[in-house]
C-alpha cells in the first residue's frame, strides 16, 4: 500500500534521506523511531507529496503521487503533531464540514455521531466547541474523518506528543483497530512505549538511513529502548 523505492531527499549540501526502501502493507501499523533530524518527518512529507524526492520514488497503492496527486491524496489521511480544527465549531460540526469538502455531504447527524464514537470521542464532547477540546479529542475528530473517507493509508507525525498517559493509551487502541480494519499506518514518533504498543513493525532511522526493521512483538520495551538509544549515539 505504502512503498518507498531508493528514496532520497537532499537540500543543497544536507542529505535528509538516504536511499530509503520501505513497504507497508494494508493492515500493518509501522512506527518510525529516531532522533530529531533522522529523516522521519521527511519520509512522511514525501509520502504526502508535500515535498518532492531528489531521487527514487514513492508509491501509494501503486500510484506515484508526483504524477497522480489527486488519486493518491484521496487514499490517505494525515494527522500532524498539532491538529487544526475550527475552534468555534463543535466536534460534529467540524466533522460535517470537512466531510463535505471530501465529497461526503449527505451524512446525517446520527451517522456523524456514530463515526465520532467509533473514533473514541466521548458522547458528551460531540456537541461541544472544539476550543474546549484536549489534543487527544481533536485527533479523534480527524480519525473520524479518515473513517468517513475510508482511507487506505494513514500517516501520523508525533501524534502522542503532549498526550496524557490515558489519552495516549486510547490512541494506541484506535491505531490497532484501524490496522485490524485494513488501513496501512505509518507513524513517526519518539514515544517508544506506545510505538511498541501500537505497531506491528518498527523501523529505526539514523541520519537519514533506515538502519533496521523488526516485528514489534519480537522485542521487549527494554530492548526497544536500548536499540533506539544506540541509534542516537
Amino acid at each position: 500500500m505504502l512503498e518507498a523505492l531508493e528514496l532520497t531527499k537532499a537540500y543543497e549540501t544536507h542529505v535528509a534521506l538516504r536511499g530509503l526502501n520501505l513497504h507497508i502493507s494494508q493492515g500493518e501499523v509501522f512506527c518510525l523511531l529516531g532522533a530529531n533530524g533522522a529523516g522521519k518527518s521527511t519520509t512522511i512529507k514525501l509520502f504526502l507529496n508535500f515535498i518532492s524526492p531528489t531521487t527514487g520514488a514513492v508509491h501509494i497503492n501503486g500510484l506515484d503521487p508526483q504524477t497522480h496527486p489527486e488519486q493518491t491524496k484521496s487514499l490517505l489521511g494525515y494527522i500532524p503533531e498539532q491538529v487544526a480544527l475550527y475552534p468555534r465549531l463543535t466536534g460534529l460540526e467540524n466533522l460535517q464540514y470537512f466531510a463535505s469538502l471530501a465529497g461526503e455531504s449527505d451524512l446525517c447527524r446520527q451517522r456523524l455521531k456514530e463515526v465520532l464514537a467509533q473514533a473514541g470521542l466521548p458522547e458528551a464532547a460531540i456537541d461541544r466547541r472544539v476550543d474546549n477540546y484536549s489534543k487527544g479529542m481533536r485527533q479523534k475528530v480527524v480519525i473520524a474523518l479518515a473513517l468517513i473517507r475510508r482511507v487506505r493509508g494513514l500517516l501520523l507525525d508525533e501524534p502522542t506528543s503532549g498526550l496524557d498517559p490515558q489519552a495516549a493509551h486510547e490512541f494506541s487502541k484506535v491505531l490497532r483497530r484501524l490496522g485490524d480494519e485494513g488501513v496501512a499506518v505509518l507513524m513517526a514518533t519518539h514515544d517508544l512505549y506506545h510505538a511498541r504498543e501500537s505497531s506491528t513493525r518498527i523501523g529505526i532511522m539514523q541520519q537519514g538511513t533506515l538502519i533496521e526493521t523488526f516485528q514489534a512483538k519480537e522485542v521487549s520495551h527494554l530492548e526497544l529502548e536500548h536499540r533506539a538509544l544506540e541509534s542516537m549515539r
